[in-house]
């Protein structure tokens, strides 16, 4: 399924739904939800008592009949009916009722670069169950490099990073068109299950469920090279014991164990460059790799990968909403000079 320009253009609101957060764009308002993507459900009454961020502050601290899901995995909707109950809610009653005044109500949404049939198909009955007559799909690594002004519609080479909670995307884009891509199954999310494994095995310490990325955080300055602080106190509950305990974290140590990870990344972005032709690789050497998504607000990770690749690395000034101002932009009308492939060849 591909979508042209023209038909994005005639697209009334739009929709990023990933595995860390939801995001939606009513053409005309801008950026209306951005929360986390998460529901709390009684499973007594199937009622929904919470979703977003009160949602996500509930993880670990809710009594056995309350159950926190999350609707959406690796980018795709593994559960369409709550992801419908949940967009729902986050749109709030005005949203809905302003987009079903529309006729023939048009959506757009971002699936992954590899997003299986089955996957769009999930995609698509989401935003209908929501009133959608027409569905368009978008390529996240369109969409994205779209969001942080790449000039994709040139003939000339662009590397973009889609660094996602459930995976990594890479590809380089000439000419509106994905020349090669790779989709790794290391995000934010493997990251965090490195840091907590390695506490768990060396500290025999467990960190509550909302405490990971404070510890990330920890790590600035340089994060993942050498230069940070040398050690940090964690809070957590003792593994024998299931008291409270605190601990001082070699952060050398915790460096290492993120980087285990992190090394697929690598090897994916080596193989994007191998599948590459020569004359778009050198455009590469000069503009170097643009990193979007919010685990590219992972410390230290730009300076890794500039060390890894000899290139230049950028951020994105906003990284984890390109994707959905990118798809923003597409509905405005605000990128004309090439008709884009947004799902690739």
């Amino acid at each position: 399924m591909t979508a042209s320009l023209e038909q994005l253009r005639r697209c009334h609101f739009a929709v990023d739904l990933g595995a860390a957060r939801t995001r939606v764009y009513v053409k005309g308002a801008g950026l209306v939800v951005d929360q986390p993507s998460a529901a709390a459900v009684n499973t007594r009454t199937g009622a929904l008592i919470a979703v977003g961020e009160f949602a996500e502050k509930m993880t670990g601290r809710t009594p056995d009949y309350i159950r926190v899901v999350r609707p959406v995995s690796g980018g795709t909707v593994v559960d369409i009916e709550m992801a419908q109950r949940m967009l729902r809610h986050l749109l709030g009653d005005k949203i809905r009722r302003n987009l079903r005044r529309k006729p023939r109500l048009r959506a757009a949404a971002c699936t992954p670069h590899d997003a299986d049939p089955l996957a769009q198909r999930a995609a698509i009955e989401t935003l209908v169950g929501l009133g959608a007559r027409r569905v368009e799909l978008v390529d996240t690594l369109i969409a994205a490099a779209v969001g942080c002004g790449l000039p994709v519609e040139r003939p000339e080479a662009t590397m973009i990073m889609v660094c996602g909670a459930a995976a990594t995307q890479v590809a380089v884009l000439s000419l509106g068109s994905i020349v090669t891509a790779q989709r790794i199954a290391v995000g934010g999310e493997a990251v965090d299950h490195a840091i907590v494994q390695h506490l768990r095995h060396q500290h025999e310490l467990v960190l509550p469920s909302q405490s990971v990325r404070p510890l990330q955080l920890a790590l600035s300055g340089n994060g993942l090279t050498p230069h940070g602080p040398a050690s940090t106190e964690i809070h957590g509950r003792d593994v024998a014991t299931g008291l409270a305990r605190s601990v001082q974290v070699d952060t050398a140590a915790v460096r290492n164990a993120i980087q285990t990870p992190l090394t697929a990344v690598l090897d994916g972005i080596g193989k994007v460059l191998r599948d590459c032709p020569p004359d778009l690789v050198a455009d590469l050497a000069d503009r170097g790799i643009m990193m979007v998504g919010g685990s590219a607000l992972l410390p230290g990770f730009d300076q890794m990968l500039r060390q890894a690749t000899g290139m230049p690395v950028h951020i994105a000034e906003r990284p984890d909403v390109c994707a959905v101002q990118g798809l923003g932009t597409m509905l405005e009308g605000g990128i004309a000079p090439l008709e884009l492939d947004p799902l690739g060849s």
